[in-house]
């Protein structure tokens, strides 16, 4: 039999349901099951993702054998609809709407009214008595099939549309007279005739066809594609295609249309928001086109806006008993979209609603008091990766603020930035700013570049469900919308406020936890956490075996990291504590110092300063492990190369210019990542072995007089012969009985960092001089793949883009070729000795993707910066919950 690639849905029946999702795409998976649970919803018939695959592979065609069985399924549609399409008398009129399996919301095509030409639209104005509704519909199905059909650039069609306003002084498009839109008609033909040398087809059945191949087509749009790469949603799993009976918000003072979530998808606080238009057609909610109006009387509260509660009652009803029984039945926050056409509610979308982090880890602690989902459920809900949003920071409540404007809290945090008033702006000249704000009237799915490289995203237009809302919330960022008082200028690339004008790169700072639009740079203040945050990570934590520490050099970045739920720290960089003002001058000196004696009294001078470090970063620690790193950059790194810097330092050091310069010189090297660093440092100047191993372990006898715990570990960086581990172990062990004598009694180990190839071939071997294994990925990227880190940013995108790497190296650890030697590390470092403990420390440690792989290996630990600490614990949880295989957040 002939694969079933159309499935219909609609009269109580339908023939799939929520868990399809990958074949009907979630839009199309979720109409059928509430069709299925007895909500109304428009019939309609959905044509399955393979399908997309198909079109494809046939060269961005449709068969014959899926149009027949489309057709097959439409008539189902016209017996449960009651009406025929194209007929001249009572005609069905559809959409065509895209649907994959994961939302990606606005980023692929939909065209509405389908079905309408110069015969149907004169029995729809028979049946409907409204002529001018019947030509607004109309001019909206030209716009929308010659822009995403027949390839007309929309601003033509927008140009004449605000003409034809500003003629008849209309503020919003339904104030348009039945004249004006039935000119608009004749235009917009005239419009698609002129760009494309073809008529607009007024065969529905083409026009049908027509937006099926256009929407399997824009699966592969540029935004659309930006958007799976954001998100990192494959390619290969295509669209579904909706086809579903239109049902209108826009005939008149009893229809209307909105958006709602089952509970606030910026707070998470347990109440039905939403916001709807009356007379108004779906996507003028979801472009922002015009300020909607409350859900309910709750929501309208201190405005003067009627809610839909009141002007809709009876449709207001029927909307909250369907969206208690759908959450109740989904177990989940729910994104809906409905339509009243003549006072009669109809659904026709449910499915997981995006929402902030702190909306994520409020519902799924709420829900397991509500007993609708467990602690493993609630834990998977959150995605680890989001929980970076709550560690945003917020605007100061004391500070004194220069408020602007206020507008409507969409996205919560803060964000600073320099205003720009375009997408491509945006992208352009972050680089230079640093950091942008996006302002725009609203924003469309074709701003998506610039959004994702906006701190924040600032429009005039639109409400809390716009465009804008909901797609900075997906991507944690701060949003406030619908600023009325935001006047843009795009010509003039400026905006005024209350008077106040800004222009392209004057600093603003916006507060989507307010709504207010603040003039300059506002104080912030680091965010403090929740206790259902605190919640969710006890949870979290009972289901992780993974451990989690962090990279820390001091005690300020020690008790951040304990207070985020650090349990030791897996590497201190102590290089890092030489760059201080006062230490750099000293450490210069060693370096340029001729012989071992001058290198020593160097070194005397830096051993009180580093031993004082340990004191605080042990004592902030409170008897948690410690991982220290001895001495890994190359020396040169610590010089001036600058001339007027290496005279300025030859002045200094009494020395001549002439000298200091042939000492850098000589210190140089073509290759330093690979060069003079490391263990060979230790090697080379065993006195830099002593002076830091004696400041390690004085500092712990010291914190240990205070009745306070010390876990030191001391690392030795870049081995990749154990000859070279076994050198320095036996200075540091030598300067141990020297410090602790036979009195002293303290807890140490010695380990060795692997980021070397050899050394985790070669890990059985370095093992029996090692205690504890930390693989620095940062560097095992670098050695195994042949990548500078710090250069391959010039080519890294263009790998990306064309495919031969998926993800960035750098940022997801490749589980094929470094992910394989940090295995073989671990297995044959534990077959020599059991007891070895092994973790990383390199930027992997906080990429849950790459916790995934470190649950899989086995490793005790992955160590990361203070702020992804939480991240790393979360990500361990889902690790240990899913085998190390990894999930997504379930979605409806």
């Amino acid at each position: 039999m002939p694969k079933k690639r159309v499935y219909f849905f609609g009269a109580g029946k339908a023939e799939g349901k929520a868990a399809m999702k990958n074949l009907l795409g979630g839009k199309g998976a979720n109409l059928a099951e509430m069709v299925n649970l007895g909500v109304p919803v428009p019939a309609g018939f959905t044509i399955s993702t393979e399908s997309c695959a198909d079109y494809y592979a046939a060269g961005k065609k449709l068969t014959k054998a899926l149009k027949d069985e489309g057709l097959k399924h439409l008539v189902k549609v016209e017996k449960a609809m009651g009406k025929k399409f194209g007929d001249a008398k009572d005609p069905l009129l559809l959409s065509v709407r895209s649907g994959a399996r994961v939302s990606m919301p606005g980023m692929m095509d939909t065209v509405l009214n389908i079905g309408l030409n110069d015969t149907t639209i004169k029995g729809m104005i028979a049946l409907t008595g409204n002529e001018k509704f019947c030509y607004d519909s109309y001019r909206r199905l030209l716009t929308m099939y010659g822009d995403v059909v027949m390839g007309v650039n929309r601003e033509y069609f927008e140009e004449k549309l605000e003409a034809a306003k500003k003629k008849e002084k209309a503020k919003f498009d339904s104030d348009l007279s039945i004249g004006a839109f039935k000119a608009l008609v004749k235009e917009y033909k005239a419009i698609i005739k002129k760009h494309t040398k073809k008529n607009f087809p007024s065969d529905p059945y083409q026009q049908l066809w027509g937006a099926v191949n256009a929407v399997f087509g824009s699966w592969d749009i540029p935004r659309a594609v930006h958007y799976r790469k954001m998100y990192n949603i494959p390619g290969d799993w295509g669209t579904a295609v909706n086809v579903q009976a239109m049902v209108f918000g826009n005939m008149g003072s009893d229809c209307g249309t909105g958006v709602a979530f089952t509970r606030d998808p910026a707070t998470g606080d347990n109440h039905f928001y939403g916001e709807f238009l009356p007379n108004a057609q779906g996507e003028d909610v979801v472009a922002g086109i015009r300020t909607p109006q409350p859900i309910n009387k709750h929501a309208a509260k201190g405005t003067k806006l009627k809610s839909m509660e009141e002007v809709f009652p009876k449709p207001y009803k029927d909307l909250v008993k369907v969206y208690k029984n759908l959450e109740k039945h989904y177990r989940d926050m729910l994104d809906l979209e409905f339509t009243i056409e003549a006072n009669k509610l109809w659904m026709l979308q449910a499915r997981v609603g995006k929402r902030t982090a702190e909306a994520s880890v409020g519902i799924a602690v709420d829900m397991v008091k509500e007993k609708l989902i467990t602690q493993k459920e609630a834990v998977m809900r959150v995605q680890p990766s989001d929980l970076d949003q709550l560690l945003h920071p917020r605007v100061d409540p004391k500070a004194k603020l220069n408020v602007l404007a206020v507008g409507l809290a969409a996205s919560p945090g803060a964000a600073v930035g320099k205003v720009v008033f375009t997408a491509d702006d945006a992208v352009a000249k972050v680089e230079k700013y640093g950091s942008v704000i996006l302002v725009r009237h609203e924003t469309s799915p074709e701003d998506i570049h610039g959004m994702e490289v906006a701190k924040g995203i600032l429009t005039a237009r639109g409400g809390r469900t716009s465009h804008a809302a909901v797609v900075a919330r997906g991507m944690g960022k701060c949003c406030v919308a619908g600023c009325g008082d935001v006047v843009l200028d795009y010509k003039k690339k400026c905006f005024k406020a209350n008077g106040v004008t800004i222009k392209e790169g004057d600093v603003i700072t916006i507060d989507g936890s307010s709504g207010k639009v603040i003039k300059g740079a506002a104080p912030t203040i680091e965010p403090t956490l929740s206790g259902k945050f605190n919640q969710l990570m006890v949870w979290a934590d009972k289901f992780r075996t993974l451990g989690v520490r962090t990279n820390a050099d001091t005690p300020r970045d020690s008790k951040v990291a304990r207070g985020f739920g650090a349990e030791g720290i897996g590497l201190c960089r102590t290089e890092h504590m030489f760059f201080e003002e006062n230490r750099i001058p000293k450490i210069r000196q060693m370096i340029l110092a001729d012989d071992e004696k001058a290198r020593r009294k160097a070194l005397a001078k830096l051993l009180p300063m580093q031993r004082k470090d340990f004191v605080g970063i042990f004592t902030a620690m409170k008897g948690l492990p410690v991982t220290i790193r001895l001495l890994d950059p190359p020396l040169h790194e610590f010089l001036p190369h600058a001339d007027k810097d290496i005279v300025a330092l030859a002045k200094t050091m009494k020395v001549a210019p002439s000298v200091l310069r042939a000492k850098v010189a000589a210190l140089s090297e073509s290759n330093p990542m690979l060069g003079h660093r490391g263990c060979r440092l230790g090697v080379a100047y065993p006195e830099i072995t002593e002076m830091q191993a004696r400041a390690i372990l004085e500092a712990a006898v010291a914190v240990k007089k205070k009745g306070i715990k010390v876990l030191p570990e001391i690392m030795i960086p870049l081995v990749g012969d154990v000859k070279e581990l076994a050198n320095q172990r036996a200075i540091v062990l030598k300067v141990a009985d020297e410090v602790l004598g036979k009195k002293i009694k303290l807890n140490y180990m010695i380990g060795t960092m692997i980021e070397l190839p050899r050394a985790a071939l070669t890990a059985d071997k370095i093992a029996e001089e090692a205690e504890f294994f930390s693989f620095g990925t940062n560097d095992l990227t670098q050695t195994t793949y042949g990548l500078s880190r710090d250069d391959s940013g010039n080519f890294l995108p263009a790998y990306l883009d064309s495919g031969i790497y998926d993800v960035d190296p750098f940022e997801s650890m490749d589980p094929e070729g470094v992910g394989e030697l940090v295995k073989i590390g671990v297995e044959r470092g534990r077959k020599t000795r059991k007891t070895l403990k092994v973790g990383i420390c390199g930027e992997h440690g906080g990429d849950p993707s790459s916790i995934m792989i470190c649950h899989q290996i086995g490793l005790n630990y992955v160590s990361c910066s203070p702020y992804r600490v939480p991240i790393a614990r979360l990500a361990a949880a889902h690790a240990a919950l899913t085998g190390g295989k990894g999930a997504m957040a379930a979605t409806v």
